[in-house]
């Protein structure tokens, strides 16, 4: 499964009425990769009045999980609308934070849920994205000698090595697009005493 995800952790300011909105844009493939983001902006705006934010994790059409938190904003004012922006953008695995400075003018509800929604806005308009690429994990087989030259074949076929163990030759732990595995299995076949295992 592939879907846009962000390439990059992207910072923009939008000020309405002195207020200022620090939006944090960022990849987020799990909660715990989405509170250590919101971690990281509260330490660099340590004197924010609120860190409000939202994700939505994995496929953005059929989103394995969505949060959002006013952080102390009226209900229904911060996380709602910068959720209701992501949720319109088919990016997947994102979060954003947005850190909020007073600046003296009260903006009422509607004039938050419009700053809210126009700091996210702007942050995912400037937002590289990128595709994720599904992957397979399998375990993989062969001779020392050959070992080398297959972690290079891995590499150039977008495959990940994510571990290694050695026995009587060594046993890669992949992860390999599946589009990539009928051409794996035959350059396998092709090595001295190599194969896929299953996982």
């Amino acid at each position: 499964m592939s879907y846009p995800i962000p390439a990059e952790t992207l910072e923009t300011t939008l000020e309405i009425k002195k207020s200022l909105f620090h939006a944090c844009a960022g990849y987020a493939p799990d909660r715990e990769a989405a509170m250590t983001i919101i971690e990281q902006c509260k330490q660099r705006y340590p004197d924010a009045r609120h860190h409000c934010w939202a994700y939505l994790l994995g496929d953005p059409n059929s989103p394995t999980s969505a949060a959002m938190n006013d952080d102390g904003e009226p209900s229904g004012t911060a996380g709602k609308p910068i959720l209701n922006v992501l949720q319109h953008k088919g990016i997947g695995d994102i979060i954003v934070v947005v850190s909020r400075y007073f600046g003296g003018i009260k903006l009422g509800a509607g004039g938050l849920v419009r700053a809210y929604s126009g700091a996210t806005q702007q942050s995912l308009e400037q937002l590289a994205i990128k595709k994720r690429i599904a992957r397979q994990r399998y375990r993989v087989e062969c001779d020392f000698k050959h070992e080398q030259y297959l972690r290079l074949w891995l590499e150039q076929h977008n495959a990940v090595v994510r571990g290694c163990d050695y026995a009587q030759g060594a046993i890669l732990d992949i992860a390999i697009p599946a589009s990539k595995l009928a051409e794996l299995d035959n350059l396998l076949a092709s090595l001295s005493n190599s194969r896929r295992l299953s996982h």
